[in-house]
């Protein structure tokens, strides 16, 4: 599709209705810092506040944004951080686990369940219109990796409630919004629900200043390809390890390495030690979260930012 096609279809028609049916059915069925990434930032009050702008899918891409499964948390051998192959539609060793230990009937079961759960992501490219706390960033495309809070929120634009609400897609340069993100942090999670599209506006005036920053969105597609995720076989491998059930060839000295390369993304240093205690009460205080589904196919009613890094990103703010 050209960027003139894109244009024709700037509106409520085919492109929305599409976007919304993918929803519908998705939802019913490595390591190191991406300078690609864009994050907001929380001020020395505890708040944060910038303005961006969700972008068309990418020339060539059905969709404006990409679904990721994964699961993270800490066992007697090690981490378990790892890409879930439901995002493909695979079956994944995790799931098969948590289904076994939740039809159980023990609460002790139930609550490793909770502790070992799917997370779910969200990729998508962005235009920062406003960024107080790294202007650098402003008038510039990243990608925005976001959790079900957010997601929640442009489905609600796309699909409002009442009747006398209009619906927009916040995807469209021409009929979309500008999403005023308003970061806080609540019971020591980051909390977006203050967060609200503006009024329906163009992104640009001058269309070939749009076609310009569409030319420089990112794939999404690469994040659900084949690559990004390991064998089942592989997977079963680590898990087990990671549950201290079976001996691997992998050396200490490179599970050091991949903890060393989670935490480097974090924004003050912390010791492994402090990581763990604190990422073990984070996992102490989900168990009050809503009730997972047996089948690992529920999707996750905690935080926003519940994906693999979430916890260390509260550490790093803690």
């Amino acid at each position: 599709m050209g960027f003139a096609d894109l244009k024709k279809q700037s509106s409520l028609g085919s492109l929305t209705q599409k976007l919304v049916k993918e929803v519908e059915k998705t939802n019913g069925g490595g390591g190191g810092q991406d300078d690609r990434l864009w994050k907001p930032e929380m001020d020395k009050s505890g708040n944060g506040y910038a303005i961006i702008r969700f972008l068309p899918a990418p020339d060539g891409e059905d969709l404006p944004w990409v679904k990721l499964f994964s699961h993270a948390f800490q066992g007697p051998g090690g981490w378990y951080i790892e890409n879930s192959l439901t995002t493909i539609g695979g079956k994944d060793p995790i799931g098969e686990l948590n289904r076994e230990l939740w039809n159980s009937g023990s609460e002790a079961d139930k609550d490793t369940v909770r502790k070992q759960k799917r997370k779910l992501s969200f990729y998508t490219n962005i235009y920062v219109v406003q960024d107080k706390a790294n202007p650098q960033n402003e008038g510039k495309v990243f990608l925005y990796k976001f959790g079900k809070k957010i997601f929640d929120k442009i489905m609600e634009a796309m699909q409002p409630e009442f009747e006398d609400e209009t619906p927009i897609n916040p995807f469209d340069f021409w009929q979309g919004a500008n999403f005023k993100l308003k970061l806080k942090k609540v019971q020591g999670y980051w909390n977006y629900d203050s967060s609200e599209f503006d009024r329906v506006s163009p992104l640009l005036e001058d269309d070939d200043a749009l076609e310009a920053l569409w030319k420089k969105q990112h794939s999404l597609t690469a994040f659900a390809a084949a690559d990004q995720f390991k064998s089942y076989d592989e997977l079963k491998k680590r898990l087990d390890y990671v549950l201290g059930n079976k001996p691997t060839s992998k050396s200490t000295a490179q599970e050091e390495t991949e903890f060393d390369s989670y935490a480097a993304t974090e924004r003050k240093n912390v010791s492994e030690e402090e990581v763990m205690r604190k990422l073990e009460d984070s996992y102490q205080s989900s168990k009050t979260d809503a009730s997972l589904n047996a089948s690992d196919n529920a999707v996750s009613k905690g935080t926003d930012d519940d994906d693999p890094m979430s916890y260390f990103s509260r550490l790093a703010e803690s």
